[in-house]
This record gives C-alpha cells, structure tokens and sequence, in this order.
C-alpha cells in the first residue's frame, strides 16, 4: 500500500496532466538568516501559489507560519538537512528533521540535501539511505537535492561531477533529483538519460536578468528535465506572483522564452 501512497503523494507536487513541476525551495532561512523576500513567510507561501507553483520547500518549525490555511493551496516538501553559513563547513548537512515528523505536519514529500565531496559525503550518503528507506516504508516521495560540493570540487557545474552527483541520487533511492545546470543542452541531456529518476534543476544565486532565469528553465526543459526548483529568483524577484507564473508557462506548457518574458512584464 505504500506504493499508492506514494502516487497520491507525488500529485500534489507534481502536475498531473503535464507530469512536470515548479517548485519554490525557501528552506534558505536556516543556512543564510531571513534573507529577503523571507521575512513573511505566508505572504511569500500565497504569492508563489498564486502564480502556480507546484510546490514549496520549508523546514519543519515554519509550516506554521507559511502554509496551508488561505488563498491557493500548493503541495509542501519538508527539508530534512540542514547546515549554517556560520559552521566551520557549510557543505556538511546533517539530519535536522524525520520522515515520521514530516508526516505528522502533513507532508507531501521530504527533501535531503547531499553535497559529493564534502567534509561528511560519508554520512550525508547514509542518512540519504536510511531517509530513502524510511520513505519506501511509510510511501512518502524522496526529493533528493545533489550537488558535486568540497575541497575537492574545482568546478561544481561539471557535467561529469553532476552526472555523478544526481546517479548517487537515484541508486540510493530518491524519487526526483535537484542538482545545477551545467549550461548547455547537450551535456544535460546526457546527464539526464545517464539517471533513471526524474531532474529538476536548481536556481542558484540571483541571476543578471529574468531573461537569464527563463532561458535556463527553458534549456533544461529541452533537456529532459520535468521542471524547476528555483528559489531566489523567484522570491526576491519584485513580483514573485509572475515570475512563478512565467516560469510555469515554460514548464508546463511549453512557452518560448520570448512568451514567458511578455507574461512576465504584463
């Protein structure tokens, strides 16, 4: 039964006539403070739902204070990883949050954050695992966030290290994968057939220009990609309502960037 579980599950974070998605990470609030365009967290919640994301990422303590209850409703993916930029190592994640807890504030999904070449990949990869197999238990979606990340890592866009970062994902049992694009077509198209779950890419810091957003989106849609989890460039946009609503425009329908960018100014 946990299979249907997990199929109802992934409905609400995921289109079910497009089987694509748009979601908005704001689990920026424990690594980097309230930055802005966090500081109201059910303002900021209503707005991206309102111009049709798919889904939000939040950790546990500000459900309460950024979700359900009024205007759209929009599927939540609660973070079980978390690190500070005032640690000693940022890249180290470790487990703040359980499945089981997710699913009594009524998760939709969980997401665990691993960075490949960190200080601690050895137990950031166990805990993927144990989250992974709670997960299969209870029939809850694994969104898995992959990024090559450490001492090691000279260029963390990659398309070798990505490749190798979102194929961790999927042999240890996540069921959608976020990771960086690698900047051009080709080489995330082969990413992309290389791992046997579905990819949404990352936004990233801001960005120069909206243009420069859209365009990404649309590249990894062309990609293979099945949608977006882009967070600062949407939350801190001056009008989060239709950046998200662009940024769906390309996803789910498909929309060149030039349509996107007259959505966008309208």
């Amino acid at each position: 039964m946990s299979e249907v579980g997990k199929r109802i599950r992934l409905e609400r974070i995921i289109n079910r006539k497009t089987r694509r998605t748009v979601i908005v990470p704001m689990d920026h609030g424990l690594s980097m403070g309230p930055i802005a365009g966090l500081e109201n967290m059910a303002a900021i919640v209503d707005k991206v739902a309102d111009g049709g994301a798919n889904a939000v990422v939040l950790h546990k303590g500000i459900v309460r204070a950024g979700h359900r209850g009024y205007g759209k409703d929009i599927g939540l993916i609660i973070h079980l990883s978390g690190s500070t930029s005032l640690g000693p190592d940022p890249n180290s994640k470790v487990p703040v949050a359980t499945v089981e807890e997710a699913i009594t504030l009524g998760a939709d999904a969980v997401s665990v954050h691993v960075n490949l070449g960190a200080a601690n990949e050895p137990e950031q990869l166990q805990n993927l695992g144990e989250t992974a197999e709670a997960c299969a238990a209870w029939g809850m979606p694994l969104f898995a966030m992959m990024y090559p990340r450490g001492p090691k890592i000279k260029t963390p866009h990659d398309p070798a290290l990505v490749g190798h970062a979102v194929r961790v994902g999927a042999e240890l049992g996540a069921d959608i994968i976020k990771t960086v694009y690698t900047g051009d077509v080709k080489s995330f198209q082969k990413i992309v057939q290389g791992c046997p779950v579905p990819i949404v890419i990352a936004g990233g810091p801001k960005m120069a220009t909206d243009r420069d957003v859209l365009k990404m989106a649309s590249e990894v849609m062309e990609a293979g990609a099945i949608g977006v989890s882009i967070g600062r460039n949407v939350f801190q946009h001056r009008n989060p309502t239709a950046m998200t609503r662009a940024l769906a425009q390309i996803v789910h329908d498909g929309a060149p960037v030039e349509k996107a960018m007259r959505e966008l100014k309208r």
